[in-house]
């Protein structure tokens, strides 16, 4: 079976951006790992997108970006992320974002009560990742 996902580590952000509506997280560069049926081994792209949570609620101050996330946990209902990102997302429920920045940044953690990964473009072929 076929899947993607956006691996946190490296992934790259330029925006967080707050309103009443939700919290939007700009992935300039967001590092999407793809596993393709049939194949021993992986590829790396990335692609720009938005990570979208509804009815937000922010835990201390919002980090000024550009950022480089470092890793996180995306607590989707009953589910936990780690690390990474399913592509496609889209759930509603008990929603919370925990990411976290190199350089000493502060973390991101968020809770709402939807969350969306809106994907822009088209990903970008870097290598395959070759294990051993």
């Amino acid at each position: 079976m076929d899947s993607s996902s956006i691996q946190l580590a490296d992934s790259q952000i330029d925006a967080i951006e707050q309103t009443a509506d939700g919290l939007r997280i700009h992935f300039s560069r967001a590092i999407i790992i793809k596993t393709m049926t049939g194949s021993a081994e992986k590829t790396l792209w990335w692609q720009a997108g938005d990570l979208v949570l509804e009815a937000p609620e922010v835990a201390g101050v919002l980090p000024q970006a550009p950022l480089t996330c470092t890793g996180g946990d995306i607590d989707d209902n009953i589910y936990t992320y780690r690390d990474m990102i399913p592509l496609p997302l889209k759930s509603r429920g008990a929603i919370r974002v925990e990411l976290h920045f190199a350089g000493g940044a502060a973390s991101l953690v968020a809770s709402g009560s939807a969350i969306h990964l809106d994907m822009h473009d088209v990903p970008k072929y870097q290598h395959h990742i070759r294990e051993g």
